[in-house]
């Protein structure tokens, strides 16, 4: 977690992965636990918790993340120097549900960069089965 800490500026309550499990040259594998305990499932749903797809989104986005901040630091950049910032999600596909109590597993892959944009498409998947995808784009803005 403190290795998590250190490369993005996310905390809880809006942190949504536990561990970095690889960090390859096209890409960033994390893993989260789901727990009954986090405040959204207060209303989402009360009585059949349900982890907002939105919430699964931040997770591949924060994936992300990590993998472009560990980019940057390769350069011998300081990441204190940039925040990632969201400029484009599309074609996300939500297959499964996830629930209290699951284990994911959030896969980024680098697909392009334009100027300052970094395009990637994300993939969650539990028990080996893909839970959702999606292609975003991240900014890595400066100040």
């Amino acid at each position: 977690m403190d290795e998590i800490l250190r490369t993005i500026p996310h905390r809880p309550p809006f942190l949504f992965i536990d561990e970095i499990v690889e960090l390859r040259e096209d890409g960033a594998t994390c893993k989260r636990t789901i727990r009954a305990d986090e405040p959204q499932f207060e209303g989402h749903y009360p009585g059949n918790p349900i982890m907002p797809g939105v919430l699964l989104c931040e997770a591949c986005f924060q994936t992300g993340a990590i993998y472009l901040a560990k980019q940057i630091e390769k350069e011998g950049r300081s990441l204190n120097d940039v925040t990632p910032v969201l400029s484009r999600i599309s074609e996300a596909r939500f297959k499964q549900m996830v629930k209290p109590g699951d284990e994911i597993t959030i896969e980024v892959t680098m697909k392009e960069t334009v100027s300052r944009f970094f395009f990637l498409k994300g993939k969650i998947s539990k028990g080996g089965k893909v839970v959702m995808t999606i292609d975003f784009a991240l900014a890595m803005v400066e100040g």
